[in-house]
C-alpha cells in the first residue's frame, strides 16, 4: 500500500493542500509546524513507519533510509542530494527529486550584499566601531562598469548575474555547456577558457556543486591569475576554493578581498588564518537554509507539485535519479 510521509513542517491550511494533492493515497504528516521558520528543518521517520514509507518529503538521516525497505521515491528540502546518492544509501530503483530552484533568491542575495559590503569597505567600519573610531578608510568600488565573472550559472548563479547586470555590470558565466545561454549573463564560456577569463574579472562569484572537477578550481596558480584588486566571493560548495592558498593571497594583497559562506574544511577551524585577514567577510553558511519565506514558500510548491505527480504516475519535477 503506497504511503507518503511527509516531513515538511506546514500549518494546517498547507497539509489540506497535500491532502488533497495525494487523493485517496494515505499520507503521514510527521513535521513539526512550530520549526517552519527555523534556518534548517529537520526530518526523521518515526520506526513505525518506516517499513511502510514508499515515499517521503524530507531530508532524513541516511541510516533511517536504509531502514525504509518499500520506498520508492524521496524529495529532499535541499538542492543536494550527494548524500543519498552514495552507494548503498538507496535501493536501486528508488526516485530522487530535489528542491533546486528554491534557492536561488536566498543564495544569490547573499552572494549580492557580501560584494556590496566588501566594496563599500562595510565590514573594516564595523571593526572601526568597535573600536569607536571615526575614521575613513579611502576609495571605494562599485558594480556599475565591472567585470563580475559567475562560476556556475544555475538557479543561484543565474540569479546573482541578474542583481549584478541590473546595478551596470559586465556579467560573464563560466558553465559545462558554454552554448546555453542564461538570463543576466552576456557572455557564456567554457571552463577550459577560466584560466583566461580570471585576469579580466573584479568579481569572481561562485556557485558551483561540489564535484572531482570542481575541487579547487580556484586554487594558487589560479589566484595568482588574478587583478591585485579583484574580489572572491562563494556560496556554493566550500571545497571550490584552496581556503589556504586564499588567506595567503589576502595576506600578501595579491586581491583585494573575500567573501566567503562557506570554506573546506566548514565548520573552519579556529586556527585557520582566514579569520585574521580584515578583508575577508565569513559567514557560516547560512545563505540558503529555510529562514527566507520565500525559500520555505518554494521548497512547500516543489513537493506538493512532486506528490501531484507521484501519485499519478507522472514525471517528476527536478529528479535527480
Amino acid at each position: 500500500m503506497t504511503c507518503i510521509v511527509n516531513c515538511l513542517p506546514l500549518n494546517e491550511e498547507e497539509r489540506q493542500r497535500f491532502i488533497l494533492a495525494a487523493g485517496d493515497v494515505r499520507q503521514e504528516f510527521v513535521g513539526d509546524g512550530s520549526s517552519s521558520e527555523g534556518m534548517i528543518w529537520k526530518a526523521s521517520i518515526p520506526e513505525n513507519l518506516r517499513e511502510s514509507a514508499s515515499a517521503i518529503i524530507g531530508n532524513v538521516p541516511v541510516e533511517q533510509i536504509r531502514d525504509c525497505t518499500s520506498l520508492e521515491w524521496l524529495q529532499t528540502f535541499s538542492a543536494g542530494v550527494d548524500a543519498y546518492l552514495k552507494e548503498g544509501v538507496l535501493a536501486p530503483g528508488v526516485k530522487v527529486s530535489s528542491a533546486s530552484g528554491a534557492y536561488g533568491l536566498a543564495v544569490s542575495e547573499h552572494l549580492f550584499a557580501m560584494m556590496m559590503a566588501l566594496m563599500k569597505n562595510l565590514p573594516s567600519y564595523r571593526d572601526l566601531q568597535r573600536e569607536h573610531q571615526w575614521s575613513p578608510l579611502g576609495r571605494v568600488q562599485s558594480p556599475d562598469g565591472a567585470t563580475v565573472l559567475v562560476l556556475g550559472t544555475g538557479d543561484i548563479g543565474a540569479h546573482f548575474a541578474r542583481l549584478c547586470k541590473a546595478c551596470g555590470a559586465h556579467t560573464v558565466g563560466v558553465r559545462r555547456d558554454a552554448g546555453k545561454q542564461v538570463e543576466g549573463i552576456d557572455e557564456m564560456h567554457a571552463f577550459e577558457e577560466l584560466d583566461t577569463l580570471l585576469g579580466a574579472a573584479d568579481v569572481i562569484a561562485l556557485a558551483l556543486p561540489s564535484t572531482p572537477e570542481t575541487r579547487h578550481i580556484i586554487d594558487e596558480s589560479r589566484l595568482r591569475l588574478m587583478k591585485s584588486d579583484a574580489m572572491v566571493i562563494n556560496a556554493g560548495r566550500g571545497d571550490a576554493i584552496d581556503c589556504d592558498a586564499l588567506a595567503a593571497a589576502l595576506h600578501e594583497q595579491r586581491i583585494s578581498s573575500a567573501g566567503l559562506d562557506v570554506t573546506d574544511p566548514e565548520p573552519l577551524p579556529a586556527e585557520h588564518p582566514l579569520w585574521n585577514e580584515s578583508r575577508c567577510l565569513i559567514t557560516p553558511h547560512v545563505a540558503g537554509g529555510t529562514h527566507l519565506k520565500q525559500t520555505a514558500d518554494r521548497i512547500i510548491d516543489i513537493a506538493l507539485e512532486n506528490v501531484r505527480r507521484y501519485v499519478r504516475g507522472e514525471d517528476l519535477l527536478n529528479r535527480m535519479r
